[in-house]
């Protein structure tokens, strides 16, 4: 459908609406926020499909609006993105109170079509080869230089100069459709791609995570720029998926494509810890800044059965407990140790009284055997704990109640991975 010309009668367009569009425009911050930019211009619903029929970007304010954009429902109106006389690609509409003005709509849609063809990346490669390749890569099936190079050439990504590894962990918190993997796997890999044209994307599965995390391989970059692409996956994330928390990590650039083995672990590593700590609400976290747990990377990556043996003689117990009696003894030990053992800071921090904490840390001396009023007894735990995020092994959590001493039992809502 074309985009009607402007009427004499037609109102002014307000520019400073167009504003957002181009600062994003201007800062290189990609596609999606190129979308979201225009979908509150326009006051619309929006979704992005290049030629190929690749969705490039969602601005959609529920589920709902996102399927009724990707279906093009009743309501949806779609526009030819036109630079000369080629169409480079597609933008659905659905208006939220009423018709955006010809003329805004005109100038929205022409400015897209430019940073479309201005960013046009490599045709995608089918999800069943990126997914076969990035497994190979992760699970050392390839280690010869010149085939990784020439295999991600096929798939129309760049690795003579290394690369960098994305790891994105979801939980879903409300109900969802029984395809929302494959939404947070679309969402991640137009994220990285607006970043970093070529980047690769797929669910890969793992020993301790056998539903899948969302891989992302992105060609060599700087630090700088990885970082960038990890923050874009995480804000589309945030922006198109809603009812769900996620943990982003990501790996150091790695200059040898035969050392993204490397990269990937130290990715997952990141993803895991970002998601076992105090706040895993979709903060992104690098591997550089993961401190101690960076010490226990050979051990997730060289010998997982030795972290697995320490974590059952420490913590596990502990979460088994917390599982079986919704508890909350993991989360009273960790905040414990970061408390430097203090109890009543811990009972401050988790709004609890101090003879509950109390009762809490002699629970854990009993089905762990290591008490934490010694130094040995908070070292072990401690690296049980840590043993326990670099697996990719999350803690049972909360809500749950306490009458007195007691642990108490209140069903949690059930939050399915």
């Amino acid at each position: 459908m074309s985009v009607p010309a402007r009427r004499l009668d037609e109102p002014v367009v307000d520019l400073g609406s167009l504003e957002a569009i181009t600062d994003a425009v201007e800062s290189g911050r990609g596609l999606p926020e190129v979308v979201r930019a225009a979908a509150a211009a326009l006051d619309a619903s929006l979704v992005l499909i290049d030629r190929s029929s690749a969705v490039l970007a969602v601005a959609a304010r529920s589920s709902a609006d996102d399927r009724a954009l990707m279906t093009a429902a009743a309501g949806v109106v779609s526009f030819d993105l036109r630079v000369g006389d080629a169409v480079v690609g597609r933008l659905r509409l659905r208006a939220r109170s009423g018709e955006p003005p010809p003329a805004l709509l005109r100038l929205v849609t022409t400015l897209i079509a430019s940073e479309v063809e201005r960013v046009r990346a490599p045709e995608r490669a089918s999800e069943a080869a990126q997914t076969a390749f990035l497994r190979a890569v992760l699970r050392r099936e390839v280690t010869d230089r010149g085939d990784i190079v020439a295999r991600g050439a096929e798939l129309g990504i760049e690795l003579a100069q290394g690369g960098s590894i994305v790891v994105v962990r979801a939980h879903r918190y409300a109900a969802a459709e029984e395809d929302w993997r494959a939404r947070v796997l679309a969402a991640a890999e137009r994220a990285a791609r607006a970043g970093a044209p070529g980047s690769l994307a797929a669910v890969v599965e793992t020993p301790s995570e056998t539903a899948g995390q969302v891989v992302v391989l992105a060609p060599a970059a700087g630090a700088a720029v990885v970082r960038r692409v990890a923050e874009a996956v995480a804000r589309e994330l945030h922006a198109t998926m809603h009812g769900f928390m996620f943990a982003v990590g990501h790996s150091r650039p790695a200059l040898d494509p035969v050392d993204l083995y490397r990269a990937g672990n130290e990715a997952l590593l990141a993803a895991n810890v970002a998601e076992g700590g105090p706040d895993d609400s979709g903060a992104v976290l690098a591997f550089e800044d993961t401190g101690a747990y960076r010490l226990l990377l050979p051990a997730m990556s060289e010998d997982p059965a030795e972290l697995q043996r320490f974590y059952a003689e420490t913590v596990e117990p502990l979460v088994a407990y917390d599982e079986q009696y919704e508890t909350d003894l993991v989360q009273t030990l960790d905040t414990f140790l970061d408390c430097d053992g203090n109890v009543a800071g811990t009972a401050q921090r988790l709004f609890t009284h101090r003879h509950t904490i109390r009762y809490r840390l002699e629970r854990v001396r009993d089905l762990s055997g290591l008490d934490v009023a010694s130094t040995d007894g908070r070292e072990k735990l401690g690296l049980g704990l840590k043993a326990m995020r670099v697996l990719g092994i999350a803690a049972p959590r909360g809500p749950a109640t306490e009458a007195g001493a007691g642990g108490g039992r209140v069903p949690r809502e059930s939050k399915d991975r």
